[in-house]
């Protein structure tokens, strides 16, 4: 990864004080909100991260409308009764009416994708384009899997300097420590029992006949070396959405936008404007691939 794609970076303790709330029917919302073009790009942070997850992303979009919320129960916004995929994807269409979003383009990583999926299959008239990044229809993770068996025996209070970090946040050379740290301070500060409750919630999904009743052309990115979300992963999605295209981040893992932010900005800004120029909903159903090792 050239120096190029690591700057520039914004300074992680001031990104807190960036936030905003918003009452969702009772539930109220934190997000980060930056000016710019329409249409917005609506981000959707993955499982136990926050708003603070695009903060690497977000200087490479500048010039564009950002909204970033923090899902409920995660960073500064309320637990919520619920952790259903369906729930969060709810809060979503809430923000999205109540700050008079005109069709954003939401971006979803990891947990944030399957979110993002099933909010444009239950109410396509909210959204503008849809961004998959390091995503999954159905997850299969098994009991032994490195990510159920590191949660299972997570402790409160949760350190931040826990080992399971070390495989959790893995990274490329060249992301922040200080971003890395406040990552992990802030996830954990959430309960252990809410790591598990949602974690159960994940492994439950199943977004195939979501993925197949969409109805906008989708971006799948997918990090070569993701050990979360594989290759397989990624190439499902791509097949059973009926217009998407499949781009590889060969040399990134589980966290594209931490590890090479420049280039997932780019593709994204190729999408939203390849889609503002032809002002279609959908395009060519055919997968494709691109990156760099």
């Amino acid at each position: 990864m050239s120096p190029a794609a690591l700057a520039p970076w914004p300074e992680q303790e001031a990104w807190a004080s960036r936030k905003r709330v918003i009452d969702l029917d009772g539930l109220e919302m934190a997000y980060v909100e930056f000016a710019g073009s329409e249409p917005a790009l609506l981000l959707v942070h993955g499982f136990t991260d926050t708003s603070r997850s695009f903060s690497l992303l977000a200087p490479h979009l500048a010039g564009r409308r950002l909204i970033i919320p923090d899902l409920r129960g995660h960073g500064a916004s309320l637990a919520g009764r619920g952790y259903g995929i369906g729930d969060f994807a709810g809060d979503l269409a809430g923000l999205v009416r109540n700050l008079r979003l005109e069709r954003p383009v939401v971006v979803g990583h990891s947990l944030g994708a399957m979110i993002a999926l099933e909010l444009a299959a239950r109410q396509p008239e909210l959204i503008g384009g849809l961004v998959l990044l390091a995503g999954t229809l159905k997850p299969d993770l098994a009991v032994d899997h490195p990510m159920v068996a590191g949660v299972r025996e997570l402790r409160d209070p949760i350190s931040p300097a826990d080992p399971f970090y070390a495989w959790w946040h893995a990274c490329q050379p060249g992301v922040p420590q200080a971003f890395l740290a406040a990552a992990a301070k802030e996830a954990s500060a959430m309960p252990a029992s809410r790591w598990r409750t949602l974690l159960d919630e994940i492994r439950g999904t199943d977004l195939i006949a979501a993925a197949r009743a969409l109805r906008v052309a989708a971006l799948v990115i997918g990090g070569g070396r993701d050990p979360i979300f594989d290759a397989t992963h990624q190439r499902r999605l791509a097949e059973e959405i009926p217009a998407a295209r499949l781009v590889a981040a060969a040399h990134c893992g589980h966290n594209p936008h931490w590890e090479d932010p420049a280039l997932v900005a780019a593709t994204i800004s190729d999408y939203v404007q390849t889609r503002t120029e032809s002002g279609q909903s959908r395009m060519g159903g055919a997968v494709s691939r691109r990156g760099r090792s």
